[in-house]
């Protein structure tokens, strides 16, 4: 395996690339690197793959973009590296956050891609509950207070504590322009979009997945017309952390098999 750089877009990205035979590109999940696809990426370079990991602009080693970046920008970044890359056509594979990316990516360039596995992946809006309802009302009843002049200063950390209540920890996590990146990719739904995607795509998902749970694997795959879902008992929203083996397993057999 080599950890190799190259300029995007006056972009420094740092990827790392392993293996021989048809390219299979992965996008890793918001947060997270190309580091923590070290095992799957190993075990599909064996099976006759070659296999591009990238850390993700604003993520891993690579630069942060200048400016906050929604999810057109990502998949325009896919673009430029598999072309500067010299790869035309590939395989994708896909996580969270990835799987956000790839939706849009194959939507624009449909022909770029062969086959499209999406692990656990984010993309459909989910619909607020009542309760959470409740919380956003009394969230914009809160930011109108904390706008004032003494009270500004408790503002960051007031929001903070709404979205960690709400178990959206990437946000307090991102900072400066990846947290502006972060609220623009949230507010796309892909939904609508997913009819639209011809691509044959395989969908793993973890059953105990609580982050993206279960239920939008089968709402991803009513709403993808050429897709099927593969359930993974006991294992949460990182199959690739947790199983890496047997999600490496899953991903060749879909590949060999077409």
């Amino acid at each position: 395996m080599k950890e190799e750089k190259v300029l995007v877009n006056n972009l420094r990205i740092n990827y790392k690339v392993a293996g021989e035979g048809e390219p299979l590109l992965i996008l890793h999940g918001w947060g997270s690197s190309s580091d923590s696809w070290r095992e799957v990426q190993k075990i599909l370079a064996i099976r006759g793959y070659k296999v591009i990991v990238p850390d993700l602009p604003g993520f891993g080693k690579s630069i942060t973009p200048p400016t906050a970046w929604n999810l057109k920008d990502y998949s325009n970044f896919v673009l430029s590296f598999t072309k500067k890359l010299e790869i035309p056509q590939f395989f994708i594979l896909a996580h969270s956050f990835g799987g956000r990316i790839a939706i849009k990516f194959i939507k624009e360039h449909p022909e770029r891609v062969k086959l499209l596995i999406l692990c656990d992946s984010a993309g459909i809006k989910p619909k607020p509950a009542p309760k959470t309802r409740l919380i956003y009302l009394i969230a914009k009843i809160g930011n109108a207070l904390f706008s004032k002049k003494h009270l500004v200063r408790f503002k960051d950390s007031a929001r903070n504590s709404l979205y960690f209540f709400l178990r959206n920890r990437d946000y307090v996590k991102a900072n400066g322009v990846m947290r502006e990146s972060m609220k623009k990719i949230i507010e796309e739904d892909l939904l609508p979009e997913l009819s639209q995607i011809k691509t044959k795509t395989l969908l793993v998902w973890g059953e105990k997945d609580k982050m993206v749970p279960l239920k939008y694997g089968y709402l991803f795959e009513e709403n993808l017309p050429n897709s099927k879902l593969e359930i993974l008992p006991k294992v949460g929203h990182s199959p690739h952390l947790e199983e890496p083996e047997k999600l490496a397993e899953i991903v060749f057999n879909f590949l060999k098999g077409n």
